[in-house]
């Protein structure tokens, strides 16, 4: 069982940059190892929204090949520039250079909201990253760039190395929405959250117009990541690990659906 531990040798302000990265990496660590072991401790709620995901995700697949026809079809209308810093942005070279700058910054400045968010980042992008990876080979969902080979939304080959068939979930998606759910919970302006959602927005939006990923490989990356986010800045919360002056304002996260509508509502 991992428990949360409310005692913390949380280092001084005057502390080496040393120790300071030593217990930063600590937390990390703790953090990923927190949200790999939340599973085994959902309570009834938590097995609710699982399933009102899953069922709301079975519901938008019946969408997924008329959804990627669309897409397809506009991508001509999306500036280049909007397809590329998506596409770049959504590679793990770049995302994790990202975040080592934004560490470095509070590490060597030893500004702790900085170091506290970039903690967040990286524990929940390392167990985000290994869900979606296995989960691509595992389910081995064909991309929407197969519909030229006859193949479409429904077609599966389950523990497959061809990369013609990684498209559930999206990582693109996994990566940008984990940054920017994460950098957004540092913020209590809706406004300002508003902007990074819709920055962080593009890489998912682009995949889905260059037709690389279907509908529902997106949105099922979204909610992972949205969880896993929360789960770890939980930890980090309630263990003391980083100063929080206020809790900050949380967004309510809910997939809904009804009739011919189906969508995931974000409650400030």
């Amino acid at each position: 069982m991992f428990k949360i531990n409310a005692q913390q040798e949380k280092p001084s302000d005057t502390a080496s940059i040393g120790k300071l990265a030593i217990y930063d990496l600590k937390q990390s660590v703790k953090g990923i190892g927190y949200s790999f072991s939340r599973p085994a401790h959902w309570k009834k709620k938590d097995f609710t929204t699982l399933g009102t995901f899953l069922v709301g995700s079975l519901a938008l697949s019946t969408i997924d090949d008329e959804a990627t026809d669309m897409f397809l079809k506009n991508e001509k209308h999306v500036p280049n520039f909007l397809m590329e810093a998506g596409q770049r942005f959504g590679k793990p070279q770049l995302y994790f250079a990202t975040n080592a700058a934004l560490y470095g910054v509070g590490l060597f400045t030893k500004n702790e909201n900085l170091r506290r968010t970039s903690v967040l980042i990286i524990s929940s992008s390392v167990t985000t990253g290994v869900i979606q990876s296995l989960s691509k080979t595992l389910i081995g969902r064909a991309r929407p760039t197969g519909i030229s080979q006859g193949l479409d939304s429904r077609d599966f080959k389950f523990w497959a190395d061809d990369a013609g068939f990684h498209s559930f979930p999206s990582g693109h998606t996994v990566l940008s929405v984990t940054m920017a759910h994460a950098i957004a919970k540092q913020f209590n302006n809706t406004w300002t959250k508003v902007g990074i959602y819709a920055l962080g927005s593009i890489s998912p939006m682009s995949r889905l117009f260059a037709g690389a990923h279907w509908l529902t490989d997106v949105g099922a990356a979204a909610f992972l990541s949205i969880v896993v986010v929360d789960a770890v800045d939980n930890f980090l919360f309630k263990t003391k690990a980083y100063d929080y002056p206020q809790k900050e304002k949380k967004i309510a996260w809910n997939f809904s659906f009804s009739g011919n509508k189906v969508g995931v509502i974000g409650r400030f």
